[in-house]
């Protein structure tokens, strides 16, 4: 079938809305028709070369969600009419890491996802006869997409698509940061570096975990605003003072948890620094560029600190997101407050540029 869709050509160049052939999904796959897909960070980072596992051309596009047409040979997961949010981080439930209960790092099909290409080693995305890769396993900035099965969230026709996109990478996890990785206990003190979707996330992570202080570090006052509005009950600008002013709110000692969600090091340097002596856990959730590397003090560890990092807030995809998406429903999750712009997908490169001025929180390219 012929589809539209936003091709990266090259590395630093915007990307390119072009007609491809979409083939038929094959054994284990899914043809999926996208209704909304969110702007992500990780797709600027990709597109702008900085992130080394990157490659070009493919379609970008992974924070997706729409309802499947067609189903290959095999697949029970997922049947058509079926709302869906696409997943970069499948749950296979069969391999070492899904059997376990401490990780949510699937590995059944990691390798050829890795480099853009489907389970069996082959796309079904192609440019005049020529194969194109696709992008974290989704490829969601098009009108439809074929992907693994394993690689699905089902969840409630209740819940509208276009809310449901976030849950495919920065609002699942910044929430699965606070529930599932750090694992935050009621009644503690946390603190969030970084408030745009995956840090309101995480905000929104620690006040369902029943946290009793939520501070919300960042340079936007329209951002701490928003972190305000999801539970956060302090806020601070960010700054080299915040980790003096973290520790004199804490009695000396630092934060119980703290969540870093800018991608800066110099900021998850601060993280570390603001956790608690004894017993504090700092968790990374940002992306760093290139080459870069997190310094810390050894003394910092041994007294107790611990340091962590959180892929996709440590959610098992095809079984807990759908119960975000139901918590979202029951009123505990304003989603609707975190989307910003409606753009079409003739306005893909618009949404970089609107999280580059961090003008919203997250811009969506829908399809009608």
């Amino acid at each position: 079938m012929k589809i539209r869709a936003a091709v990266l050509e090259d590395f630093g160049q915007p990307l390119v809305v072009q007609e491809l052939d979409l083939d038929e999904p094959r054994d284990g796959e899914v043809l999926v028709r996208l209704a909304a897909c969110g702007v992500c960070h990780t797709d600027l980072y990709t597109a702008s070369g900085a992130d080394p596992s990157g490659y070009a051309p493919c379609v970008l596009g992974h924070e997706g969600a729409g309802v499947v047409e067609r189903v290959g040979e095999g697949v029970t997961l997922v049947a058509p009419g079926d709302h869906v949010i696409t997943l970069f981080a499948p749950e296979c439930g069969e391999c070492i890491h899904c059997r376990s209960g401490r990780t949510n790092r699937c590995i059944a099909i990691r390798d050829m996802q890795g480099l853009g290409f489907l389970p069996d080693g082959t796309t079904r995305l192609s440019l005049g006869g020529e194969p194109m890769r696709h992008f974290m396993g989704t490829s969601a900035f098009a009108e439809y997409t074929v992907m693994p099965a394993i690689a699905l969230a089902k969840v409630s026709t209740e819940a509208t698509l276009e809310g449901c996109a976030p849950f495919a990478c920065g609002l699942a996890t910044g929430i699965g940061a606070a529930l599932y990785t750090a694992d935050v206990r009621p009644g503690s003190t946390c603190v969030v570096f970084g408030c745009g979707l995956v840090g309101l996330g995480a905000v929104i992570g620690c006040r369902l975990a029943g946290a009793e202080r939520i501070v919300a570090v960042d340079l936007s006052e329209e951002r701490l605003a928003s972190a305000l509005h999801h539970g956060a009950t302090d806020t601070r600008r960010a700054g080299d003072d915040v980790v003096d002013w973290l520790r004199e709110e804490t009695g000396g000692f630092g934060v119980d948890y703290t969540f870093e969600a800018t991608g800066n090091v110099q900021v998850m340097r601060q993280a570390v620094e603001a956790a608690r002596e004894a017993w504090g856990l700092a968790t990374m959730i940002g992306v760093a560029g290139k080459g870069e590397t997190l310094d810390i003090v050894p003394r910092l560890l041994i007294t107790g600190r611990r340091v962590t990092g959180s892929s996709f807030g440590g959610v098992k995809g095809r079984t807990q997101v759908p119960l975000l998406v139901d918590r979202w429903l029951a009123g505990e999750i304003d989603v609707e407050s975190l989307l910003s712009h409606r753009l079409a997908l003739d306005e893909v490169n618009r949404g970089f540029e609107l999280m580059e001025a961090q003008d919203g929180i997250r811009s969506e390219i829908v399809f009608e």
